[in-house]
Parts: C-alpha cells; sequence; structure tokens
C-alpha cells in the first residue's frame, strides 16, 4: 500500500476536518490573552499544534479500541477493523503526530513546551476512560477544554485563572454533545460492558443530563463575559450559541435519534465557529 493512500484512509479514519470543533476556542483563548490578534507566527504553530494534538488523540483512539469497532456494528467498516491500515501504520502516525505537537509547543514559548507532555497524557488517556467511568464524557470534554488555555499559554507564556472558565464551558459543551452521541451505542455499550451516562441512566434521562451539562456551559459562558469584562457582542454571541444549543436538541429525542450526526458533527461545528466568530469581533472592534 502507497504511503499517501494509507494517509488519505487515516485521515478520513480520523475525520480530521473536525479539528473544528476544538479550534475555535484555542484560538479564543490566544485572542483573549492578546486583547486581539496574536502574531502571524504564534497563530500559525497553534494551528499546528491543535491539528497535530487532535490528529494523534483520533488516531490513537481508534487503536485503542479497534477490537470494539470490530464488534460494533455502527464501527465495523472503520479503517482498522475493516482491514484498509495496519495498527504499526497507526502507531506511527501518532507518534509523528505527537512528535509534532511537542515541535510546535517548543515553537511558542517554554510553557507550553514544558505542558505538552501534559496534554498529550490527557489527549490519550481519554480513550481507555469509558472501560471504568460513566463520566468518560466529561474526561472527553476535559480534554477538549484545554484547548482554551492552551491558547491562552500558547501566547502569554503563563496562565491566568479567568481562562480556566472557557475551558470548563467547552467541557460541559463536549461531555453534553458526546453523551447525546453516545445515545447510540446503548444496546452495544450493555454488551460490551462499556461505561456511559445512556447506559447507565437510559436515555431518555442522558438526554436530561446533556441539555443540563449545556446549561452549565452558557452559565460560564456568562460568567467568562464579565470575569474579563468583555462586550454587548460577547454577550449577543453566548446568546447565539445558547439558541443553536436549544435547537439541536429539538432535533433528537429519546424515540428518534435518527438526526443525530446533524446534531452532532453540523451544529457543533456551527456552534464553536460561532462562538469564537463574536468574541473576535468583541475583541476587535473595541480596540
Amino acid at each position: 500500500m502507497s504511503l499517501a493512500r494509507n494517509l488519505r484512509v487515516t485521515l478520513d479514519m480520523i475525520k480530521w476536518e473536525h479539528s473544528i470543533f476544538a479550534l475555535p476556542f484555542a484560538l479564543a483563548g490566544a485572542m483573549l490573552a492578546a486583547g486581539g490578534l496574536p502574531s502571524w507566527r504564534q497563530l500559525g504553530w497553534i494551528l499546528v499544534a491543535m491539528v497535530a494534538a487532535r490528529s494523534a488523540a483520533m488516531a490513537f483512539n481508534r487503536l485503542v479500541d479497534h477490537t470494539l469497532d470490530a464488534a460494533n456494528p455502527r464501527t465495523r467498516a472503520r479503517a482498522l477493523p475493516a482491514g484498509l491500515l495496519s495498527r504499526q501504520f497507526v502507531a506511527g502516525f501518532v507518534v509523528l503526530s505527537c512528535v509534532v505537537f511537542v515541535l510546535a509547543a517548543a515553537e511558542l514559548n517554554r510553557l507550553a513546551l514544558e505542558l505538552s507532555p501534559v496534554a498529550l497524557a490527557i489527549l490519550l488517556l481519554y480513550s481507555y476512560s469509558k472501560r471504568f467511568t460513566r463520566w468518560s464524557h466529561l474526561i472527553l470534554g476535559f480534554a477538549d477544554g484545554i484547548s482554551a488555555p492552551a491558547g491562552w499559554i500558547a501566547v502569554r507564556g503563563s496562565l491566568d485563572w479567568r481562562i480556566v472558565i472557557l475551558a470548563a464551558a467547552v467541557t460541559f459543551w463536549v461531555g453534553g454533545f458526546d453523551v447525546l452521541y453516545a445515545c447510540q451505542d446503548f444496546d452495544f455499550d450493555r454488551q460490551a460492558a462499556l461505561h456511559s451516562i445512556p447506559r447507565f441512566l437510559g436515555i431518555r434521562r442522558a438526554l436530561w443530563v446533556a441539555r443540563a451539562f449545556h446549561l452549565l456551559m452558557i452559565g460560564l459562558l456568562l460568567w467568562l463575559v464579565f470575569a474579563l469584562h468583555l462586550g454587548a457582542l460577547a454577550i449577543l454571541g453566548v446568546a447565539i450559541v445558547g439558541a443553536l444549543l436549544v435547537y439541536e436538541h429539538s432535533l433528537i429525542s429519546h424515540r428518534d435519534l435518527s438526526r443525530l450526526n446533524a446534531a452532532f458533527f453540523t451544529m457543533n461545528g456551527v456552534i464553536s465557529v460561532v462562538y469564537f466568530l463574536f468574541i473576535a469581533a468583541d475583541l476587535l472592534l473595541r480596540r
């Protein structure tokens, strides 16, 4: 098999385009730290670091879960269980992505480099969490949530407690939509003895947990507005995010999960981009 073909299959397997979920929050963290636009050099290395980190995390998740994916009717057509890629190639891709991430962190500043192994540990170890805790959704959320403080650190080389509010908001946002996503694996999780909130509470109650997580996200985003003295555009952005979340939840019910992919992929990409655009506009127009 050619290297180019394997790379294409790998990028499709990890859905690298879904880096859009966390990247806007990293950029928001960077802009909040800079009080406007960071340097183009900083933005470039943040982009490299974010894509490399997510690529490592997703490829490692597919590697760790390949036997589970093979047993799950929903996922058995993925590249590894279908035999389209070897485990050795995917492992090499994970290592290369980790190296690129560390190099990008080194190009940003010393604290980013020092914390890069911690970030990688969080991103990679999430893959094991559903084997021992029903709260794996929040562990995934935290893995994405650290993107906001990472963006701040990339610009300032230090950490401010206020950006942790955004990390918490992203944690509950991702945790909430991962609860929704896990509803489609309710039966398989029971058979495979995997842990999830839908398996523990049932789909109807799990949907309410997801709603509660997303309500917490909105509260945290409003707190961030006041903690960082942001303006009306930032508040409007939070309001629009809230409206989009209401629409997202309207797409599914415990009786009908057929539109779950639309809620998960399309709407969450829109939410992250909308939030970033309003934060960016608020910062740039007030300068």
